[in-house]
């Protein structure tokens, strides 16, 4: 993290500038034994195209707020950085009565078409795979996001003390997301470069978001974001935290 980051979209360009090419989300899905590792630029590419798809195909912009009715992924981390890219608020779990955009997994669909704005469905299947059928009513991001561009720049600046995250019902402003995630860091176990956190943690509470996302970013650290992690015994879990190099664990 540098001194000048006040949000967390500055904290993914500050580790893109820092070292590309190292880890920084490693996804297991203990229920479909799923495994995608996504490295700074990997990642950061899927935030740029995610970007795009919000500013430019969805017209979202600062202060609007989009509904993130998604469990932890990888794919709920790229749209977290993407709303902070944009400027718009990330409400997690939020109702999508009140939102302008509302982006729902396969298991909040019926919830989610309480929106009347834009609709994005994830299928949140193996390798970002897209629906077999699109729910109706909802663009599948699968078949939206590839196509879009690979940079991304936003048509107004982001203020880093406006509102841009809500969680459990608490409001952050992207300023405050940065520093209570570098404050908290060491309270999770990230000591910093090089630390690696695993962490079983849902992401609807703030303690989630920032062992599952923020406090890695925040710290040149990395995570392995593990759903579904109470079907994983404790001998497997031992052993997925020694391959995965992890230094600390979040549970």
């Amino acid at each position: 993290m540098n001194a000048t980051d006040r949000t967390p979209a500055d904290l993914l360009r500050s580790a893109l500038a820092a070292d590309p090419g190292r880890p920084l989300v490693t996804f297991y899905d203990d229920s479909t034994g799923e495994r995608v590792e996504l490295s700074v630029a990997t990642f950061a590419n899927w935030v740029a195209k995610t970007s795009n798809l919000l500013q430019g195909d969805l017209a979202a912009g600062p202060g609007d707020r989009v509904a993130l009715l998604l469990p932890a992924h990888w794919q709920t981390a790229v749209w977290l950085l993407a709303c902070s890219s944009v400027g718009v608020i990330a409400d997690v779990g939020g109702d999508a009565a009140v939102a302008d955009v509302v982006v729902s997994g396969p298991d909040a669909l019926e919830a989610a078409r309480a929106c009347s704005g834009e609709r994005v469905a994830l299928a949140l299947r193996p390798l970002g795979g897209r629906f077999p059928q699109p729910p109706a009513g909802f663009a599948d991001y699968a078949v939206e996001v590839p196509g879009q561009g690979d940079r991304f720049v936003p048509f107004a600046p982001v203020d880093p003390d406006e509102p841009a995250l809500i969680v459990a019902g608490r409001e952050f402003s992207a300023a405050e997301v940065v520093e209570r995630a570098g404050a908290e860091a060491t309270r999770v176990g990230l000591t910093g470069p090089g630390s690696r956190l695993l962490s079983g943690l849902p992401y609807d509470t703030w303690e989630g978001l920032n062992a599952g996302l923020y406090a890695p970013l925040a710290t040149g650290g990395s995570v392995v974001l593990c759903r579904n992690l109470d079907r994983l015994g404790e001998e497997a879990l031992a052993k997925r935290i020694e391959s995965e190099r992890v230094t600390a664990t979040a549970r």
